[in-house]
């Protein structure tokens, strides 16, 4: 290589410093912008993550404390006191306030909040199908029997939250109705369902025996 060439290519490195150098000095706000941004977006993720665990926990706290009380007016009056911040935990605090409601010899009132959970199609399924479940509970001696059945035919479907729940509140309409074989039929497929709880399962037995019926021996032995 020319000393010429040589010294053509230090004075090119030479511009592309520059030109680098330039580029920083203009642009390098940007980057270090980004960097801000990042590292700023992680905080905010975190700080609200603390902000909404600590909601829940107040919310919690509040829940317990309005609980406290063993008459139902009360606790349905300190109930009414609390707010929630989120969907999940105004559902959660209307399911209890129905509940103090009910206990407080109010069905009625118990039931319309119940169905302000249940009625929200924002809220999750699993929240919706308690609050129908608990309302249908607090109706027996004002839906007929042909309404409740119904009802809990909906919740009963396959794959839903508290199918086998539904399934045995049908069950006991079957016996209500005098239909003990379908009641039966209706038990044993609760007790063979991979999905039922042990108590669950323990009652159903315990119906079917009652009415008559019998437990293959698998059945039994698996218990």
């Amino acid at each position: 290589m020319s000393d010429t060439d040589s010294f053509i290519e230090e004075v090119t490195e030479e511009v592309r410093r520059d030109r680098l150098f330039v580029m920083l000095k203009r642009y390098g706000w940007i980057g270090g912008l980004a960097v801000v941004l990042i590292v700023g977006g992680a905080a905010f993720s975190e700080y609200n993550k603390a902000k909404d665990l600590a909601a829940a926990q107040t919310l919690g706290d509040e829940m317990i404390a309005a609980l406290s009380s063993d008459e139902g007016q009360p606790r349905a009056e300190a109930l009414n006191e609390i707010s929630a911040k989120t969907p999940g935990g105004a559902a959660v605090l209307a399911m209890l306030q129905a509940g103090a409601l009910a206990d407080a010899g109010q069905p009625e009132e118990a039931v319309a909040r119940l169905q302000t959970v249940a009625l929200d199609g924002d809220l999750p399924l699993i929240y919706r199908h308690i609050a129908s479940f608990k309302a249908l509970g607090l109706q027996q001696d004002s839906l007929s029997t042909a309404e409740r059945r119904l009802q809990f035919d909906a919740l009963a479907q396959p794959g839903a939250p508290l199918a086998l729940l539904a399934a045995e509140q049908i069950a006991l309409l079957d016996i209500e109705e005098g239909n003990a074989e379908a009641a039966i039929d209706r038990l044993k497929a609760i007790v063979e369902d991979a999905g039922v709880t042990a108590d669950l399962k323990e009652r159903a037995t315990q119906v079917i025996v009652a009415l008559g019926g019998a437990l293959d021996e698998a059945v039994v032995s698996e218990g």
